[in-house]
């Protein structure tokens, strides 16, 4: 026996209404309290307004339903490789519980007490430059800041959480080295070497990376014969010198570089060959007037 061809939705929809009685079909859809002339115009109305709905659903574009499937169905496969995404950081923290946290569970439970890190690392946030991965600090070995650029603003400069950082790393913290690290194409720096000298100034960025103005100024003048992305490279190291000489106008960090009880370090990560230049500030052989050069010692060059 053949199979009945599908019924069309209005004939489905009529059908169902005439099979039954009215008394039960407007008592169904429409309530129960309607007189009988009331029944015979809310009926009509109610097939008047469904042929309406067809009559607009007709006029919609061919391809408007599948746009709309293809729509959830793309933001059903965002919201499940966002999951995906965080599934994966479950494992890797549950790893991390399984091979570090409880294989030395003597340490973690001694850090659960305090902090008394050796390092205070300054950084860039860009997502190439992770010093716990190139430096391979362990958890309590290192107080960190990360910042766009790396920068250390002065302390006439104002609060900031750079140097809220700051003041805890070395009044409370007592660490004993400061190490600013910059690194190979820092976006921050090459907005520092882009911007112009008189520009509107809403931009929080612009507001930020002017902290190494100085920097910016001793590079175009000592590399202006070089292209531009030379000159940001360039930059990228002066910039590291000039928040040491900044964070000499601290008068507590002064105070104990003086004392010798503190010392502040530049670093260089090229992760582009994978290379990491290291230098220390010498306080004793250093001038420190404003805009000027200052001596280093200890410098190492690792690749």
């Amino acid at each position: 026996m053949a199979a009945p061809s599908p019924t069309p939705f209005s004939r489905l929809f009529n059908s169902s209404v005439d099979a039954c009685p009215t008394s039960l079909k407007t008592a169904t859809i429409l309530g129960p309290k309607l007189k009988s002339g009331e029944t015979e115009q809310a009926h009509l109305r109610l097939l008047t307004s469904f042929k309406h709905l067809k009559f607009k659903a007709s006029k919609e574009p061919p391809g408007l339903t599948q746009q709309l499937d293809n729509r959830k169905l793309e933001s059903l496969t965002e919201s499940e490789n966002g999951c995906d995404l965080f599934e994966d950081l479950k494992h890797r923290f549950l790893r991390f519980k399984r091979r570090k946290f409880k294989e030395n569970l003597d340490h973690f439970q001694n850090l659960a007490q305090g902090q008394a890190p050796k390092f205070m690392i300054i950084a860039c946030a860009d997502s190439r430059v992770c010093p716990s991965i190139i430096l391979g600090f362990q958890p309590g070995e290192a107080f960190m800041v990360r910042n766009v650029a790396n920068l250390v603003p002065t302390f006439e400069s104002g609060p900031s959480e750079t140097n809220a950082a700051l003041e805890f790393a070395v009044n409370s913290l007592k660490v004993e080295n400061i190490l600013v690290i910059g690194h190979s194409c820092c976006g921050g720096i090459r907005a520092l070497m882009s911007m112009e000298d008189e520009v509107d100034s809403s931009s929080f960025i612009r507001s930020w990376v002017v902290v190494g103005k100085n920097a910016r100024l001793i590079t175009k003048s000592a590399a202006s014969n070089l292209s531009f992305d030379q000159q940001c490279r360039h930059c990228e190291k002066e910039s590291v010198n000039h928040s040491l000489l900044n964070l000499l106008t601290y008068p507590w960090i002064e105070e104990k570089v003086a004392e010798g009880a503190l010392s502040l370090h530049g670093g260089y990560y090229d992760f582009i060959d994978c290379t990491f230049e290291k230098w220390t500030l010498d306080f004793k052989a250093s001038n420190r007037e404003k805009n000027s050069r200052f001596a280093v010692k200890n410098q190492f060059y690792w690749c």
